[in-house]
Order: C-alpha cells, then sequence, then structure tokens
C-alpha cells in the first residue's frame, strides 16, 4: 500500500511549478494536505457504510457542512442506508479502487472492522489525505506505532473514534484532579460487561453459502483468509483474533481514556492476565486460539508521570466481572454507569473518582464524606457529532494549527492509547499459548508476568509473547 517515492517527487516538482508561475488562487488539491479555506467543503470518502459507518458520514456531513462523495463498503446491502442518504456518492466496494480513482478526496472516515484499519488509514496517510479512525485505531501495536509516526510524517490531521474524549465529563475529571482533589492515584480499576457477541467458542468447519453481494475477498484483507461464515460477518467478527480485538478492544479506548488522559500516562512496563475457562467433555479444557476468551483479568503497571508522580497498577476486568465496591463509596450507590455495567475508579490518597461509559455521570467521593458530582447538560446524548465535526473543522484549517491541536483523540494521543490497550491482549493471547509436554499433556509458559520495552516495542522476558506486536498479512497486502 506504499505511495511511489516518484511519484510524491513530482507531485512536489508540479506544485511548485505552479506556485512560481505568479498563479495566486490555487485549487486546493494542488496546495494539498491540510490547505483548505475554511469557507470551503470537505469531499470525504467513507470506507465502511454500514453500522458505525453510518453514523460517521452522517457526523462528518454534519447537514451538508460537507460532501460525502464517496462510500466504500465490501457488503453494499450494509451499506444501503448511506446510499440513500447521500445518492450523489460514488459506490465502491474496494477501498483501494476508490483513491485510486477519485482524485478529489480530501478526507476520509475507517469504519471497518478492526484488522483492516491500519491499511486503509495508511493507504489514505500516504496521499495525504486526512483520516478519522474508528477505535481500536489498529488490530495491533506495531500497526499503532506505525500510523501515530506516518500521521506526523504525512502532516495530516487525524482523530480516532472514542467520542467520550471530547466529552465534558472527562474534561471535569481533569479539572478536579488538576487542582489536587483526590491526590495521587496508585490504583485504577476498569471494566466493560463485553463481550456482548460469541467468543471462547470453536472455529466453525460449516461452509454456508455466501451472502449475496459480499466481497470477501477484500473483506479479509491483509487477515488470514478463511472461508466466510455468518459467525464472522457481519459484527461477530469481534470475537475473533483475526478480525477483532475482543472486549478491551471494543472498549478499551473508551473506559481507559479518562484515566490515560487525566493521570498523564504513557506506556506500560509490565502486563499480566488471566483469562476464562472454556470446558468441554469429560471436564477438559477447551484450547481455542483463534477465538478471543469469554471473559479476563488484565493488569497493567504504569511509571510515575509528570501528572501523576506515582507508579499506578491499572486492573482490566470484562466478561462480566467488575471490581467490588471499595469502602468509601456508600453501598446503595452505582459504580460506574448507573446499573454499573461500564466503568473507572481512580483511587487516590484523598479520595476516589468514579465515571461510567464516556466519561459520564462524573463524582469524587473524599476520604472525609464530601461528594462531588458534576452536572452534564448534554449527558443525555453522545458528544459523538462534536467529536467528528472538531476533525472536520481541524481539516479545512491544516495540519499543526490552533483546531488540530486542540482534537482530543488525534493519532499523537490515540496511538499510545491503542498501544496500551493493545498490551492487554498481547499478555491474554500469550496466556493462552500452550506447549505440549508429554502426549495429552500440556503447559502454558504464557501464564506469567511480561515485561513491556515500549519504546522498542518488545516483550523481554518471553520472546514468544512478541509474536503478537505485529501480525503477519496475507499474501499481497502489506502496511
Amino acid at each position: 500500500m506504499d505511495i511511489n517515492k516518484n511519484t510524491s517527487r513530482r507531485s512536489f516538482i508540479k506544485k511548485t511549478a505552479i506556485a512560481t508561475a505568479g498563479i495566486s488562487i490555487v485549487p486546493r488539491h494542488v496546495l494539498g494536505s491540510g490547505y483548505i479555506p475554511p469557507s470551503d467543503k470537505l469531499n470525504i470518502a467513507v470506507i465502511g457504510g454500514g453500522g458505525k459507518g453510518y453514523s460517521d458520514a452522517i457526523n462528518a456531513w454534519n447537514n451538508g457542512a460537507s460532501n460525502i462523495s464517496v462510500i466504500c463498503d465490501v457488503d453494499w446491502n450494509m451499506a444501503s442506508n448511506a446510499f440513500k442518504k447521500f445518492p450523489k456518492a460514488k459506490k465502491y466496494k474496494d477501498f483501494r479502487k476508490a483513491l485510486e480513482e477519485v482524485k478529489d478526496i480530501d478526507a476520509v472516515t475507517v469504519s471497518t472492522p478492526d484488522h483492516t484499519h491500519a491499511v486503509i488509514a495508511m493507504a489514505a496517510i500516504q496521499l495525504g489525505k486526512h483520516v478519522y479512525v474508528q477505535k481500536p485505531l489498529t488490530h495491533d501495536i506495531y500497526e499503532a506505532r506505525m500510523l501515530t509516526e506516518a500521521a506526523n510524517r504525512y502532516q495530516v490531521v487525524t482523530q480516532m473514534g472514542n467520542q467520550g474524549a471530547s466529552g465534558n465529563g472527562v474534561k471535569q475529571m481533569a479539572k478536579w484532579f488538576d487542582a489536587g482533589v483526590i491526590g495521587k492515584v496508585n490504583k485504577v480499576h476498569v471494566w466493560t460487561n463485553r463481550p456482548v457477541w460469541p467468543q471462547g467458542i470453536p472455529t466453525p468447519t460449516d461452509k454456508p453459502k455466501m451472502m449475496d453481494g459480499l466481497d470477501w475477498d477484500t473483506w479479509v484483507g491483509p487477515a488470514k483468509m478463511v472461508d466466510y461464515h455468518p459467525l464472522y460477518h457481519p459484527f461477530k467478527w469481534r470475537g475473533w483474533w483475526n478480525f477483532g480485538t475482543g472486549a478491551l478492544g471494543d472498549m478499551g479506548c473508551h473506559l481507559m481514556d479518562p484515566p490515560f488522559r487525566v493521570l498523564g500516562l504513557g506506556y506500560p512496563t509490565e502486563v499480566e492476565t488471566n483469562v476464562g475457562a472454556v470446558f468441554v467433555k469429560d471436564w477438559n479444557p477447551e484450547y481455542i486460539p483463534e477465538s478471543c476468551p469469554p471473559s479476563s483479568r488484565t493488569q497493567l503497571k504504569f511509571p510515575a508521570t509528570e501528572k501523576n508522580p506515582t507508579e499506578l497498577k491499572l486492573t482490566w476486568s470484562d466478561g462480566g466481572l467488575r471490581p467490588f465496591h471499595p469502602d468509601l463509596i456508600p453501598a446503595d450507590h452505582s459504580i460506574g454507569d448507573n446499573d454499573s455495567s461500564n466503568g473507572v475508579i481512580m483511587i487516590g490518597e484523598k479520595g476516589i473518582m468514579t465515571c461510567g461509559t464516556y466519561g459520564r455521570n462524573p463524582k469524587v467521593y473524599l476520604n472525609n464524606g464530601e461528594l462531588l458530582t458534576f452536572k452534564d447538560t448534554q449527558e443525555s446524548t453522545l458528544p459523538e457529532h462534536g467529536h467528528n465535526a472538531a476533525w472536520v473543522e481541524a481539516c479545512k484549517e491544516g495540519f499543526g494549527k490552533e483546531k488540530h491541536k486542540a482534537l482530543t483523540s488525534s493519532f499523537d494521543y490515540a496511538g499510545p492509547l491503542t498501544e496500551s490497550v493493545l498490551m492487554g491482549n498481547l499478555a491474554i493471547r500469550s496466556y493462552m499459548l500452550r506447549h505440549q509436554t508429554k502426549p495429552n499433556q500440556f503447559k502454558y509458559p504464557g501464564r506469567k508476568k511480561l515485561l513491556w520495552d515500549g519504546t522498542n516495542m518488545a516483550i523481554k522476558n518471553f520472546d514468544e509473547a512478541n509474536q503478537f506486536v505485529k501480525r503477519e498479512y496475507r499474501k499481497g497486502w502489506k502496511l
């Protein structure tokens, strides 16, 4: 998917020649990435037009503030609502063809399954297109690092679709923490009720009829080729390592964002996990390396930061598991969401700060018994529209400008956050490794604490775990 260097050089020469010829009004596509007059409309290509992609298209369009010029989806049935809403948009199934043929695209939204986020975003970035990519930013740690570096190298405006980052709740939590209300934090709990799709199940072996109109080869993309099955598409792909990133990938970038942002966290230094077992006949645990586990608990250790000058441990729980009520929170108070299904707890010296999904309903329980609450006047709606619209406006202003710097989840922030989330998945997959020692006897060498070198993207004490830092792409695909 790499752009030809000679093409880039020719484009630069062409731009220079036009500029020196004394032309005072230059088309925006000639001026290149990030130089669109604020009064102009962006031409946006929507990659992945169904489900979340449809709402991303609506938010980017913003009642006509932008043009939806391309809609690309491997399954046109899934994208039918987008086609109806934007009948003038050009329709494609393969994003590569769309990016090659439509020359006036300014920006791209990527709302596909996790395993194709990186290759699509990188292809757009290398063409100088601004990108909005759904969470998690990528499928593996290496991809997150590469996208973060590419966004700066190609100077494009970026945003990850974890809309809670733009919510008022997270902003209020940062104000409380910065004011020293709860003091230094050394423990964080984050949890979710996900998965709400099948996980911990055997790989399907039957071969049902292909869905009408589905381009399965492009849907599989860089992943290992498998036969089509409704347990993969639509939606249930989340529970398979080949395509998805499990409960952590689905909700981690939402729920780990408040502590990551408020406490100024960076790369973790250690990770340890355990997962729920699946048993089959005769009480034997099932080994299902292709499917994410039904539940897991993962602990990440973060070093002290300028904002929080003490190391801390962040514990993630999923599959219906959650932390118990801290003594400081009254027994009849929900923790996190109103039904306690998802949430965050940060335990400090002077009190506890908690919130629900997307940073909603933040509260502080102080050691002296005082309760601080925050009433968000927009709490009934997600901050999704504003999160996406802010990216659109920043695209018009350009890379490095004030609106771009003000984005809450540009890749310089979203990349390290995603790496930390995916570190949990690296530990889970390492935990599930098994080696046969004798006939019908196995050991699990991955069941240990893993020491992480964030700068070099490597586990220092268990080399086999490093296979999960960067996956192998299917032939014909590259980043």
